[in-house]
């Protein structure tokens, strides 16, 4: 097991979120005709959307916290299991390691998703991209800060 320095687990939490929250939005601009579509509006949760129309400023407050939140928990993740990740270099520990989280954590969500929720494929999908991104670049960054 990995020693767990938790300053670095909080900045690369918040630095996952930070990149996160970046490919969200740049692929909300890409997916805005699905969370626009009236048939889909009561889907969405009343933080996202209480009203028909663009999300509110304190989603944006909610989205960052969450986060937060997730990215601790996947660098602290890191900290744990970083001596069994596999890899020569940081930058490939840190591509491991976010397959593995996406691997583990997101996939089996998404695929819950279609079976659950009302949704485009399409959507799901992109969302599926988004995640595999973001936990990509987020395990370098983890892996590049709790060397």
């Amino acid at each position: 097991m990995g020693k767990i320095r938790f300053k670095k687990v909080l900045l690369a939490g918040v630095l996952f979120a930070i990149i996160a929250q970046i490919i969200h939005t740049l692929f909300a601009f890409g997916a805005m005709g699905f969370y626009t579509d009236p048939k889909y509006f009561s889907v969405w949760s009343k933080l996202m959307m209480p009203t028909a129309g663009p999300p509110p400023a304190s989603f944006m407050a909610y989205s960052l916290t969450f986060g937060i939140i997730g990215g601790i928990l996947i660098a602290l993740g890191y900290s744990v299991l970083k001596k069994g990740v596999l890899g020569k270099t940081r930058a490939m520990k840190g591509l491991v390691y976010g397959l593995l989280v996406f691997l583990v954590g997101a996939l089996p969500g998404y695929l819950a998703i279609i079976l659950l929720i009302n949704l485009p494929l399409m959507l799901v999908f992109l969302w599926a991209i988004e995640s595999l991104i973001i936990d990509l670049l987020g395990g370098m960054i983890i892996a590049w800060i709790n060397k």
